[in-house]
């Protein structure tokens, strides 16, 4: 489950992509989902179109396919929705602040340049 500071980090990110894929006609297939699954696992994240003659209501859509895959639904404009699926061998995207945590102690201050100050070097 995504958090607000999470899905507004994605939608950032969603907002310089282009749609990678798009539903058809033919709506959501099986092929559709496996497609979308593999692009999930080497992106993370996937912007999809549907187009006017598949007749499919986006947020709809979009929820059916989130909980096909398992993936997370990070939002929808006009006809076009993007899904986000973190990948657990291997992550592309790191959310700010949950970058790896350096060990510190209430002591250990560092200055500008990295180098600890003279309290810290007690």
């Amino acid at each position: 489950m995504l958090k607000g500071k999470q899905r507004a980090y994605l939608r950032s990110i969603a907002n310089t992509l282009k749609p990678t894929t798009q539903i058809g006609k033919e709506g959501v297939t099986e092929n559709f989902l496996s497609q979308l699954d593999d692009m999930l696992r080497s992106r993370e994240i996937v912007k999809v179109t549907i187009l006017e003659t598949a007749g499919l209501e986006t947020k709809e859509t979009a929820n059916f396919v989130c909980e096909a895959l398992r993936a997370e639904f990070v939002q929808a404009i006009g006809s076009k929705f993007t899904v986000y699926k973190r990948n657990m061998e291997n992550p592309k995207i790191v959310f700010p602040g949950h970058e790896m945590a350096k060990s510190k102690k209430k002591d250990d201050k560092l200055t500008k340049k990295g180098k600890p100050t003279k309290r810290a070097v007690r």
